[in-house]
């Protein structure tokens, strides 16, 4: 028999790598599409090795032959019974070099109930029936020899794997095996035959419509049969590949499409956890995007485990997770065309910062920063005092800018302010000055000329206190005078007199600079 074509090494590598693309992908992709009904047309070429053996010196053939064609109808009266008619036409073509010796065509059969059952991303089919063939025999000459049929009836035993791979393509290992009942060549001479049929096909869909699906394939077969003649014991021997494109409608199953129509969609595992601890967040609300309304959202309750599993259409898809006295958290979960599953999210929400704040008060008297003990300190309606550290803690503030007043025996009474923060204890330390009352108040100061900054020699005069003085060399001056708010006038000869408002306390010394500006001539 001659070297097998290239066609005849290519065709079983093909069938190799679709089969190892199925153990890769199958576990990531949906079941198979369970249809109603299906048709798929089938047209492609042939390779062909034979050779027919008998008294004379033989005859061995090989060779491309187009219009290679097959339909097949496929029905379901349920979810696991159902049947199939296949029709099979082979072109034949029988060559010397390039000269066409003869040639003609040959028909293959079959039809019979078939079963099925799914097993996740895999579904399983078996088939029992009748199966026609026929097969090429050779009469006449070596060198002028006529194609004629062997018949072959069989009771035909055939099975069918569908695997759903990745990105919505689907791949198909099939075969049978006849088991002869009759066979004879075409002048009725009995024979005996045996064979088989093997196949692959990877299949992608094209077009969806409401209630059918459409779907290409590319299609590889290998069939071995043979036929020998009990009489004169001619023997025929044909192995057969062949590779085709075609095309399938499905009418989908019962209830609804073959496929959703419209986005793709996946499982996805949420957890809720406390972002610090980690532990779960039992019942809490999740929202998710909505499949039966698009647009919108709907929430859903984890488990007591914090968890729940959710189906998501394909994209980017935000999920938000709330708890009472957390923050709300927002997670995106990731659904790629084609999978079942996608990675699993975990929202980890943080507790709420309380919504007030403390301050930590300490009161404390002259340099030496002595505590001061029971201290009236008043902030808004709160009134408490300070203990004999001089502290005080005031709670329940709110966020803010807080006014803080403070009062006690033999100090001058004080106003402060802090700044509080939620969830903080602010601190303030506060300095009471001792009450002074009945000490005179000291008033001093200097009196320049605006022009030169020389000191000048200028008058003082306080009408309230009933005070007059007048300034030394340096442009000093000195006035003791009770706590209050007094007018000041101060002249020099040749300057424009000037009049200051000052206020002053009891026991304390304020200071008042001032320059003269000269008369304009």
């Amino acid at each position: 028999m001659r070297r097998p074509s290239p066609l005849t090494d290519i065709l079983p590598r093909l069938v190799v790598l679709v089969l190892v693309l199925a153990c890769t992908g199958a576990a990531r992709a949906q079941a198979p599409e369970s249809e109603r009904a299906s048709l798929r047309f089938r047209y492609g070429l042939s390779s062909r090795q034979g050779e027919q053996v008998d008294v004379g010196p033989g005859l061995t053939y090989s060779g491309l032959t187009p219009n290679d064609v097959a339909l097949t109808l496929m029905g379901w009266a349920g979810e696991y019974l159902g049947g199939q008619v296949d029709l099979q036409r082979e072109a034949f073509e029988l060559r010397d070099a390039s000269s066409r010796v003869t040639g003609g065509s040959l028909v293959r059969g079959s039809l019979g109930p078939r079963g099925r059952l799914s097993l996740g991303p895999m579904r399983l089919e078996l088939g029992a029936g009748y199966g026609f063939a026929q097969l090429p025999l050779f009469g006449g000459f070596t060198y002028a020899p006529v194609l004629q049929r062997g018949v072959r009836h069989a009771a035909l035993i055939s099975g069918r794997v569908l695997v759903a791979l990745p990105a919505e393509l689907q791949l198909e290992a099939r075969g049978e095996v006849p088991l002869t009942i009759s066979a004879h060549a075409a002048d009725g001479l009995k024979a005996s035959s045996s064979g088989y049929v093997v196949g692959a096909a990877l299949s992608y869909p094209v077009v969806r419509r409401d209630g059918w699906t459409g779907r290409v394939l590319l299609d590889v077969q290998q069939a071995h049969d043979t036929m020998e003649l009990e009489a004169s014991g001619l023997r025929s021997e044909q192995r057969m590949r062949r590779i085709g494109l075609g095309f399938e409608v499905s009418l989908a199953g019962e209830g609804g499409t073959s496929r959703p129509v419209g986005p793709r969609q996946a499982f996805v595992a949420l957890s809720v956890v406390d972002a610090e601890t980690g532990a779960p967040l039992p019942g809490a609300h999740v929202r998710v995007p909505s499949l039966k309304t698009p647009g919108t959202s709907e929430e859903l309750v984890a488990d007591a485990q914090g968890q729940l599993r959710v189906l998501l259409p394909e994209g980017a898809q935000s999920t938000q997770a709330s708890v009472d006295g957390y923050e709300d958290a927002t997670e995106v979960a990731t659904v790629s065309g084609g999978a079942t599953e996608g990675a699993p999210v975990q929202l980890r929400l943080r507790k709420k910062a309380p919504k007030t704040g403390s301050l930590k008060l300490k009161v404390v008297q002259g340099k030496d920063s002595a505590p001061v003990a029971d201290v009236q300190v008043v902030s808004g309606k709160a009134q408490l005092r300070t203990n004999k550290a001089g502290e005080l803690l005031l709670e329940g503030l709110e966020p803010g800018p807080v006014a803080v007043s403070m009062s006690a025996p033999g100090f001058r009474a004080t106003e402060e302010a802090a700044v509080v923060v939620a969830g903080q204890t602010s601190e303030l330390v506060v300095v009471l000055s001792q009450d002074r009352k009945g000490e005179l108040a000291t008033l001093v100061g200097q009196v320049r000329s605006a022009r030169n900054g020389q000191p000048l020699v200028a008058t003082v005069t306080i009408a309230q206190a009933k005070v007059r003085t007048r300034t030394d060399k340096s442009g000093t001056f000195t006035a003791r005078v009770r706590g209050g708010t007094y007018r000041i006038t101060l002249s020099a000869a040749g300057h424009v007199t000037q009049t200051k408002m000052v206020t002053v306390r009891e026991g304390e010394q304020a200071i008042l600079n001032v320059d003269l500006f000269p008369r304009g001539r």
